[in-house]
This record gives C-alpha cells, structure tokens and sequence, in this order.
C-alpha cells in the first residue's frame, strides 16, 4: 500500500537517501502513470540520467533504476512509470498520490547525456513505451538544441493511447519560454504504433531500417559523420537498435569515450 502523507518510514532513513513528497500524479492509461516530486536542494544531475527509487514501505525497500523525466533546471523531478501489478516496486508506486514520500538514492548516472556523444548534426532519440522518459529531459534542456541543429524524437508503443505523455511533452516543449523558440523547426515528433490501427503501424526499428522515417520527414539517412543516436527501450530493442546503428557505421560511446550512439541498459521498461 502507498503511504499517505501522515505516515513515516518504518526505519531510519540512511544518509545517502532522499525522502521526498510527491506532488503530482497523472495516469495515462492502466499500464502507465507519471509522477511529480519535491527536489533536494543540493540534487544535481544532467538530463537524461536516471536514479534509484523506492518505498519507505519496509525495512529493506526495493529501489529500481529511474530515468528523471525533468530537465535539469526543473525545481521538481518528474518520472514516468509502467504498472506492473505484482511488481516488487511498481505494484505499489502505481497507487502514490500527492502527499506521499517516496525515496531516492542521491547519486545519479547513466549514458543518455549528451556528453557521451560526439559532435554532430542531428540528434535522433529512440524510444519504446517508458523509455521516452530521459528524452523527455533531454528534449526540454537548452543544451541539446546547442549541440544539435535537429533533434529527432522517435517513439514506438503497442496502442494510441500510449503516445499521450509524448504528445504532451512535446507540445509543452514548443510551447516553453525556455526553450520553446529554440525547438521551434528542429524538434520532430514521429511515432509508430504495433497493434492498432495507425498511420505508421510498425516497430520504429522497420521505420528506420526501411528509411521510411527519412523520407517522410525529408532526411539524409543515418550518416556517422553528422547524426548522433540515444537508444532507451526494452531488451529486444535495445539490440536492435544498437544492430542499427553499427551497420551504419557508427560506434558506442560512453561518458570517458564519446561515440556516435549510445544506449541505457538500466532503465525499467
């Protein structure tokens, strides 16, 4: 069960630990939900990391990797979830509501930062069901419309109605003081669903290995030269996509080696 906001941890809470307030939820559909939280004063982290979260709903609390869904200048850190209804984490971070605490290791990682890639021209962010999670950081941080002249937004889900946080992050992005102008004409939004009708009804790896997602949005194809790639998804797509891109040419980079794609293997989807 979630903890309302009168109840506490039923165990000291360590020091390398946040204990935070939720502030906002929003389900979506009954597989996925986002959630806002209160930000640590001293929390850093470059967009497109992720944490480790939890429950103070027992002794031993499970964490799972998170990818922060907020850019880096947010005064609140946002996260979006699957539901898993026997999930050790997620059958009960489903039912947080507003007021409730949930935990968070204070140290943040991972390879979708853009630091891990080398220069280039175009920045192309695939992304199946939760994984659009750090995109939605990257996608609404200055810095990425300074390095990248295009930023492609790639995401597939099983059904329409999974598309909805998408859509919604991007039309907040365009519309944002921040960096709405510099998106403006250089933020794409292409999605592709599997098992509903639509108007691209396949998996984004067909899209890309059939160059249907160049034609229609009147691209080059992947070049190593100019085009840098960010892969988050699920097992299956995360090695597809890595295929993809090494018979491009294109070479995996890391944060002490930079290379044209990169991919996050901790993220929960």
């Amino acid at each position: 069960m979630s903890l309302d906001s009168t109840q506490t941890a039923p165990f000291p809470i360590p020091a390398n630990i946040f204990a935070e307030t939720v502030t906002e939820v929003e389900h979506y559909t009954d597989r996925l939900f986002r959630f806002r939280m209160t930000r640590p004063a001293s929390f850093r982290f470059r967009s497109g990391e992720f944490v480790m979260i939890g429950l103070p709903n027992a002794e031993k609390p499970v964490f799972r990797a998170y990818s922060i869904a907020s850019p880096s200048w947010d005064e609140e850190l946002e996260f979006y979830s699957i539901k898993v209804p026997d999930g050790p984490l997620t059958e009960h971070l489903q039912k947080i509501k507003a007021g409730d605490t949930v935990l968070m290791r204070k140290k943040s990682t991972g390879t979708l930062v853009v630091d891990a890639l080398l220069p280039g021209k175009r920045l192309y962010m695939l992304s199946t069901g939760t994984g659009v999670a750090p995109f939605a950081s990257l996608m609404r941080d200055p810095e990425t419309y300074e390095k990248f002249e295009k930023v492609v937004l790639l995401h597939g889900c099983r059904e329409k109605a999974e598309l909805a946080y998408g859509e919604q992050l991007v039309a907040q992005t365009l519309a944002d003081p921040l960096v709405g102008e510099s998106a403006q004409g250089r933020l794409e939004h292409y999605t592709c669903v599997t098992r509903e009708e639509h108007p691209r009804q396949m998996r984004i790896t067909d899209a890309m290995t059939s160059g249907r997602v160049f034609a229609d949005l009147g691209l080059p194809p992947l070049d190593p030269a100019e085009d840098r790639v960010m892969i988050c998804g699920s097992v299956p797509m995360l090695h597809d996509c890595r295929a993809l891109c090494e018979a491009a040419g294109m070479t995996e980079g890391a944060n002490n080696a930079p290379g044209s794609f990169v991919v996050e293997r901790a993220f929960v989807d």
